[in-house]
């Protein structure tokens, strides 16, 4: 962790310097975990979501719908919603997947770093090419409840097929654009492309390693340093260590900054459109943080670079929040369409 970074990047004082109006909290457990203690953790988080609203009323609401969001946001109360990170967190049980919607989750990442039994992960070696057929039921239940489909972490393939099989919008709740920062966890352009069909949103994330094409370089470069090394001294890792860290000195990481967030933006925009841009800045999920965009009380800077861009105040407002509204409703319909079927 660098020094610039706090123990935290999320607190109260914060949330209120940021001007945030609405949430997403990650209810997330490492995908290493065997699946069935990955739903026990999953509970203990979402327990963790529900005790913070209540220790706070007057600052938190829990949010399970758009509309509960702008009645939130008009109390003058940050609206809280829960977000699942990862598909190990249902242990392959449609069952589970409809009582975490019961507690409150209204989205789902398909997967984290690992595949999942019934999806492939960007991060992991190729095993389904893609969603399996229960992959596609999950998908399937999960727009009958009215849960957001989330395809970051997610490989190509398994996007290509959730965009397929899905009925209602999906999100990309922490993502950037692939062409401008070439990383597996960012969204290809042949993806960004389906999105106006499918009406879903890519959330612009602010990790470093996914949103400067320089820090991807450096990063590349660092890991070809430390594969040389461990070449050259097999079984020696104290040793590989202590010379990445001479390395690192060396070769000190570039920073991102709040322009290289503002070209994702750009880049989406003019590739999927206006109405298909979120916000999802990972905060407390990163160890390196984007220069001027260091805590969540810096989402301003970014309103400011797209005004300066020339952005309209309506474009604005739909990056902040307004496009991942219209997807949440639109799911919600296609949720309500979906219950009069079965």
């Amino acid at each position: 962790i660098t020094k610039s970074v706090p123990s935290l990047m999320t607190d109260i004082p914060r949330l209120r310097a940021g001007r945030l109006g609405a949430q997403f909290w990650s209810v997330y457990v490492p995908s290493t975990m065997p699946a069935p203690e990955a739903v026990v953790a999953t509970l203990e988080q979402i327990d963790i979501v529900h005790r913070m609203l209540k220790r706070w009323p007057e600052t938190f609401e829990l949010a399970l719908s758009a509309d509960d969001v702008e009645r939130i946001f008009k109390r003058g109360r940050i609206a809280s919603m829960i977000g699942m990170e990862g598909g190990h967190s249902v242990d392959s049980s449609l069952a589970t997947l409809r009582m975490m919607h019961a507690l409150g989750a209204r989205y789902m990442t398909l997967t984290h770093n690992n595949n999942t039994p019934w999806a492939d992960a960007a991060a992991d070696k190729r095993a389904h090419g893609g969603l399996t057929k229960f992959g596609e039921e999950m998908v399937r239940e999960m727009n009958w409840l009215g849960m957001l489909v989330d395809l970051s972490h997610v490989s190509p393939d398994t996007m290509e097929d959730a965009l397929r099989v899905a009925a209602a919008p999906v999100i990309f709740s922490h993502s950037s654009a692939r062409a401008v920062a070439d990383v597996p966890r960012n969204v290809p352009d042949a993806i960004l492309r389906q999105l106006p069909k499918n009406g879903g949103v890519v959330m612009v994330s602010f990790v470093p390693g996914f949103t400067s094409p320089d820090v991807v370089a450096h990063d590349r470069r660092a890991l070809a340093e430390r594969t040389r090394l461990q070449q050259a001294m097999p079984s020696d890792e104290a040793g590989v260590n202590k010379a990445m860290d001479a390395w690192r000195k060396a070769n000190p990481t570039p920073r991102a900054t709040v322009a290289q967030v503002a070209d994702h933006i750009d880049h989406i925009r003019k590739v999927a459109g206006i109405d298909h841009i979120g916000l999802g800045g990972d905060f407390d999920g990163i160890t390196e943080v984007v220069q001027g965009l260091e805590d969540v009380s810096t989402y301003p800077a970014l309103t400011a670079e797209l005004l300066k861009r020339g952005y309209s105040d309506d474009d604005v407002k739909k990056v902040l929040g307004l496009n991942v509204l219209r997807a949440w409703r639109q799911a919600d319909r296609v949720a309500a369409d979906l219950k009069k079927e079965r």
